[in-house]
């Protein structure tokens, strides 16, 4: 069920369709890349969670782990699950930080009771509405899914789940099925009258009724357009706006060793060469 930047084509089982060629091309694909990073840095905005400690996060549909490697930039923990095989060995060769399990998420999630801080989940959900098998059924594949899912977040989190639904009717079929299973909450539709930009967030609060944030791209009352967390290309030198350091810079490298270190994971030594560009060599 990998997650994916592009609205998907039903063309089988998502563990048939993302075979090695594909997984690889996806994941060296820069676009694809980068509006994974923006819908990841979306997705976990909107779960809410707090500034002074990192949260163990659980990325549902989390292919080659590119949206882990935001996680792991936020300064968080993870744990990925994903139904195809050669997306999860690209992860394992790009060497992400989460862990990472080979499991169907339509057969539920296999995590102890409010073991995580919350959710998130990138053009994924929507393989679920697909009956790929005799013995797949939809409604009982979201419905288990959901109710597990409930299960193994902590009270009070969130769940962000990023989708492209097919239509209206499977859009009310996958949310009722979260609120079946115990969850509040509703669709966050970013940029709804962009045919391009347009995104579906579902947003699902576990054991309280939050208030649901706003969509990015629709109006206030006074008809100004809302302008919190839009993605943006500028970079400052060191450090962006929220004090994390710019990827791949000398103090990015230098945290991402450390947090590797923690974790107990075989690092090279830093040296005056960390982080420093090569010459070109022609």
């Amino acid at each position: 069920m990998a997650g994916s930047g592009r609205r998907p084509e039903h063309r089988g089982p998502p563990e048939l369709f993302y075979d090695e060629a594909e997984a690889r091309k996806y994941t060296q694909n820069s676009r694809v890349v980068e509006i994974q990073s923006q819908m990841s840095e979306r997705a976990v905005e909107l779960l809410g969670l707090p500034e002074d400690r990192p949260c163990l996060l659980l990325d549902v549909g989390c292919g080659s782990g590119l949206s882990g490697d935001y996680i792991s930039d936020e300064g968080h923990y993870w744990i990925g699950m994903d139904i195809s095989p050669a997306m999860l060995d690209v992860a394992v060769e790009r060497e992400v930080e989460g862990d990472l399990l080979l499991a169907d998420v339509g057969h539920g999630i296999p995590f102890r009771p409010g073991m995580f801080d919350g959710c998130i989940s990138i053009s994924a959900v929507q393989w679920l509405c697909n009956a790929d098998k005799k013995s797949h059924s939809p409604p009982k594949r979201l419905y288990r899914f959901f109710s597990t899912l409930y299960t193994a977040l902590a009270r009070g989190s969130r769940a962000v789940l990023q989708l492209y639904p097919e239509n209206s009717e499977q859009l009310e079929l996958i949310t009722a099925q979260a609120m079946r299973a115990g969850f509040t909450g509703g669709m966050v539709v970013d940029y709804p009258n962009s045919a391009k930009a347009k995104k579906f967030f579902l947003c699902l609060f576990v054991g309280s009724s939050g208030t649901l944030p706003k969509g990015l791209g629709t109006e206030c009352a006074d008809g100004e357009e809302m302008h919190q967390a839009k993605f943006t290309n500028e970079r400052t030198r060191f450090r962006n706006a929220k004090g994390k350091s710019v990827k791949k810079s000398r103090d990015w490298i230098l945290e991402k060793k450390e947090r590797r270190r923690r974790q107990g994971k075989e690092v090279r030594a830093d040296t005056k060469y960390t982080g420093r560009k090569r010459r070109p060599r022609f």
